[in-house]
């Protein structure tokens, strides 16, 4: 079997900014909502979906926003966005899909938990992380767990990791602490941009794995000496980025996989 998980967070901005203005009679905003819950209900009707996971950030701000103040937020989301999210996670519910709203913890985190999770059954052939976002690029592996970008159909295995970025999935996190992300919120490592990031880390795949003296280091890595020079000035902020970036794997959203088996649903209309 294949396990669909989905980042409702990252599906319902991309609806909600896509497809017209629906309100209820109630006078409530639910275009996103609606879209979001067709798009799933078509994987599972049309694409054969069997086990599928969806999880939200229903509060915004999360453990991270502790470690550093500059962590994004929910400020400057519109009102009808987020009036929209406890709807969605209330929506599929309804139709029965395994739905992880997350307080503490990010979406992100939630999706990294279950793919780990997912992967360890020896039934699932094959995990597959429905969205974008670079930072989840960390969780794949080979051609086990993988990412696909439902806009475009396409899927990034680890092979597609490294010929986007130019490092492996297990140094993303040293990557984005490196050049930063500005989604969200930490700027990187002044000097280090996304070339130079991932010459070196293709060598030194994680930080600590970095020669302190730059005269160590592969000789065919540019600006060797500015990068280390900075780098070692911006030490602890390298670190506390990656923190930022790594994602939690031990999020207790799934015991078994058998929890995202679809359930039957085909009376409730979508939205």
């Amino acid at each position: 079997m294949d396990v669909y998980l989905i980042d409702g967070t990252y599906e319902l901005f991309r609806h909600f900014f896509a497809v017209p203005s629906v309100k209820d009679d109630r006078g409530q905003e639910v275009g996103a909502v609606r879209g979001v819950v067709n798009s799933i209900r078509g994987m599972v009707d049309r694409g054969g979906v069997t086990h599928i996971g969806v999880a939200t950030d229903h509060v915004i701000e999360s453990f991270r926003n502790d470690l550093y103040t500059g962590y994004k937020t929910g400020a400057g989301i519109p009102p009808e966005l987020y009036s929209q999210f406890p709807l969605l996670e209330q929506t599929l519910d309804s139709i029965g899909v395994r739905v992880w709203p997350m307080i503490e913890f990010e979406a992100d985190d939630a999706l990294a938990s279950a793919a780990l999770r997912a992967s360890q059954d020896r039934r699932v052939d094959r995990v597959v992380i429905c969205t974008p976002d670079k930072d989840l690029s960390q969780c794949v592996s080979g051609t086990r767990i993988v990412q696909l970008d439902r806009r475009t159909n396409v899927i990034r295995d680890e092979q597609g990791v490294i010929e986007k970025f130019g490092v492996r999935p297990e140094s993303i996190p040293d990557y984005l602490a490196l050049v930063g992300d500005s989604a969200d919120g930490f700027p990187g490592v002044p000097n280090w941009g996304k070339k130079g990031a991932a010459s070196v880390l293709s060598n030194y795949p994680h930080l600590e794995d970095i020669p302190k003296d730059w005269r160590e280091w592969t000789p065919s890595i540019r600006n060797a000496r500015l990068l280390s020079k900075v780098l070692l000035s911006f030490w602890n902020d390298a670190l506390l980025f990656r923190t930022l970036a790594t994602l939690r794997t031990d999020v207790p959203v799934l015991d078994t996989v058998d929890e995202l088996r679809w359930k039957d649903a085909s009376r409730h209309a979508a939205g």
